[in-house]
């Protein structure tokens, strides 16, 4: 039986941007987790601590949990390194003492500010190959294709 071979996409195709898309965002991810060792903090702690910036009254690990699109266990590994390096504290919930609240200690806050900026430097290292009008399309063209609501 002879195996049909597909074509390679040639450089305008769907399938070769989307590779592209891919590349780029990996090397958006690596720059970022590069800079993030400096505080010894991984990027799915980073996320869960930006998570968490966003709830000032705090929030159950289950919803933590939710927000992060993983297996509790996952997240309770997650907040007992956060907790263990004093960025965030665990309190009885006061609406239901059976239940925790995870809310960030000041130094947490702090750090998510410092991360925010490390972030948002990782992929200006990464874009600045990139002239302003060409950072400008492809900003227009990527809002568009993951939606202004995102």
């Amino acid at each position: 039986m002879e195996l049909q071979r597909r074509p390679h996409p040639h450089p305008g195709s769907q399938e070769h941007t989307g590779d592209l898309v891919m590349a780029l965002a990996r090397r958006v991810r690596r720059a970022y987790a590069d800079a993030l060792a400096e505080w010894h903090v991984t990027p799915a702690q980073s996320r869960a601590l930006r998570v968490l910036d966003s709830a000032p009254g705090g929030m159950r690990p289950s919803t933590l949990a939710e927000e992060l699109r993983i297996a509790p266990r996952s997240a309770t590994e997650v907040v007992d390194a956060l907790e263990h390096h004093g960025w965030l504290r665990r309190a009885a919930d006061p609406s239901d003492r059976r239940a925790t609240t995870l809310t960030l200690t000041d130094s947490g806050r702090d750090l998510v500010g410092r991360i925010e900026q490390v972030r948002l430097e990782a992929s200006e290292r990464v874009l600045d190959v990139l002239t302003p009008a060409q950072r400008r399309t492809l900003h227009e063209m990527l809002t568009v294709v993951v939606g202004e609501d995102q």
